[in-house]
């Protein structure tokens, strides 16, 4: 086993001998006589042992010299959960690169996001996962580029810049020798009558369908009930069976369509700009929590036999999150102290009068959510909304306008919900939402919660936001699932995925 990983050698054979999919995405398998590395659960006959070696991540495995299997495709794994759990800088920085920050920063950008030294990022990231910075993000353009390719009729000059290579050339070399064929020759290796429920081109400009992996078990219901029934007017709706919302990119604006399936997310998108496709997808599967892993979770929750019901009745739950964290805050701030309904109006009224119209030929979607800078310039007097809670607003938005206040995948959580206690009208209640659904917090714990402290009444759990946080001591790190087992005891829409 390769330095940086959590699983030693023997767990590791014992994965791929046994084809276990929980582990895609966790390490990668390479095999010494063939020069190939795959998932841990590649259909192919394992390997004898003393020929496998293992690595924490794909860059690695490219780095070393080997080539993506064919068969099992590695490259198409679930992102490691190891990023989703952590706070530290390598995690940070995981996070900031599938957010395409090195593409569009370099790793100087990167490493003044963190705080930390380009030299000292380098050295975190090759100790842990055996790739620097650069390599990670060529994997994932490599990644990026491979789905262009083979999912739609672009000429290779306009992939190769939408995926983020510097020039044709890079583009060339990078897919052979990560794939060991030339870009012509894997459009060729797709069939013409691709499987129904694949990628694909859909036919619109900018508009591409594709497969979100996830480790199962994943239960849509608190996850696509929740993100239904806070759907803000305008930027989000469910509509055919499908979560649909618009999305600030990078480059340009998008719109995405989410569809639970039995054994993947279907996600159509649409991108006035393909260079944000990896940035779209990242921030989809953030917003789903697709790379969590359920069975670590469960089996946590499962050990408390009050939540062992829960657990058992609706195993996979994810935690509900967003594509874009200052939006979110806003939105909390919008429904501190009112009803799911009361605060859908606020934001709506909100978008219709200061978001960016945007076209939607498929749907209702009409804005941009408005930007921390847009909301800045809003007279104060113009919002329908008490006082306090008018003053809360505009010390958030001004703070995140100007960057006193930075809400992102790199952010800190403590520190972070610490500044947040510190602005006015902030208490446990709204930094806490934050941390989990913004920010990413998997130990998040909404203690004073009306619906939790409804939850642990019903259930003979202590009620009191003290008494009820020292019991959830034992669910450590995995109080924001707890939270979402405890909400689904109500009613609420939220829970129930939408007809």
């Amino acid at each position: 086993m390769q330095t940086g990983t959590h699983l030693d050698r023997e767990h590791c054979v014992r994965a791929v001998q046994s084809k276990d999919a929980r582990f895609d995405g966790w390490f990668f398998t390479a095999v010494l006589t063939t020069r190939i590395y795959c998932r841990p659960s590649c259909p192919v006959v394992p390997p004898k042992p003393r020929n496998m070696t293992f690595y924490p991540s794909a860059a690695a495995c490219q780095q070393a010299g080997f080539r993506a299997c064919k068969r099992c495709r590695p490259d198409t794994s679930p992102g490691s959960p190891e990023w989703n759990r952590r706070a530290d800088l390598v995690a940070r920085a995981m996070r900031l690169i599938a957010d395409g920050v090195v593409d569009r920063e370099g790793v100087p950008g990167l490493a003044t996001r963190l705080g930390y030294s380009a030299r000292q990022v380098e050295r975190q990231l090759l100790a842990e996962l055996g790739a620097g910075p650069l390599a990670l993000a060529r994997a994932q353009r490599a990644q990026t580029a491979r789905l262009l390719v083979e999912t739609t009729p672009l000429p290779m000059s306009e992939i190769a810049f939408a995926a983020g290579f510097a020039s044709i050339r890079a583009f060339n070399d990078t897919v052979r020798e990560v794939f060991a064929l030339s870009p012509s020759e894997l459009r060729a290796r797709v069939p013409r009558s691709r499987a129904a429920g694949t990628a694909g081109f859909a036919g619109t400009p900018g508009t591409l369908a594709l497969r979100l992996p996830f480790r199962a078990p994943l239960n849509p219901d608190n996850l696509f009930g929740h993100l239904a029934a806070t759907a803000v007017p305008g930027v989000e709706e469910w509509r055919d069976g499908a979560y649909r919302r618009t999305l600030r990119l990078p480059y340009g604006h998008g719109i995405v369509a989410l569809a639970p399936r039995p054994d993947h997310i279907a996600c159509r998108l649409t991108l006035s700009d393909l260079r944000d496709l990896t940035v779209a997808t990242s921030r989809c599967r953030r917003m789903l929590d697709l790379d969590a892993d359920p069975v670590a979770v469960d089996d946590r929750l499962r050990a408390d036999p009050v939540l062992a019901p829960l657990v058992d009745r609706a195993p996979g739950r994810r935690v509900p999150r967003t594509v874009d964290e200052a939006e979110f805050a806003v939105r909390a701030v919008l429904g501190q102290q009112v009803s799911t309904a009361a605060a859908r109006t606020h934001a709506g009224r909100l978008v219709a009068a200061h978001g960016k119209p945007l076209d939607d030929p498929e749907g209702g979607l009409t804005h941009l959510f408005p930007a921390p800078e847009a909301l800045a310039a809003v007279d104060p007097a113009s919002l329908a909304m008490p006082r306090t809670r008018r003053t809360t607003f505009t010390t958030l938005v001004g703070a995140l306008a100007d960057g006193r206040l930075h809400l992102g995948v790199e952010a800190d959580w403590a520190e972070t919900r610490a500044r947040l206690l510190d602005l006015p009208g902030f208490g446990p209640w709204t930094a806490d939402v934050i941390a989990m659904r913004a920010l990413g917090d998997p130990d998040a714990f909404l203690a004073t919660d009306l619906g939790v402290r409804r939850a642990a009444r019903e259930l003979g759990l202590p009620a009191t936001p003290s008494a009820l946080t020292a019991r959830a001591e034992a669910w450590r790190p995995w109080r924001a699932y707890a939270v979402q087992y405890l909400w689904a005891t109500d009613s609420h829409p939220i829970n129930f995925l939408p007809a």
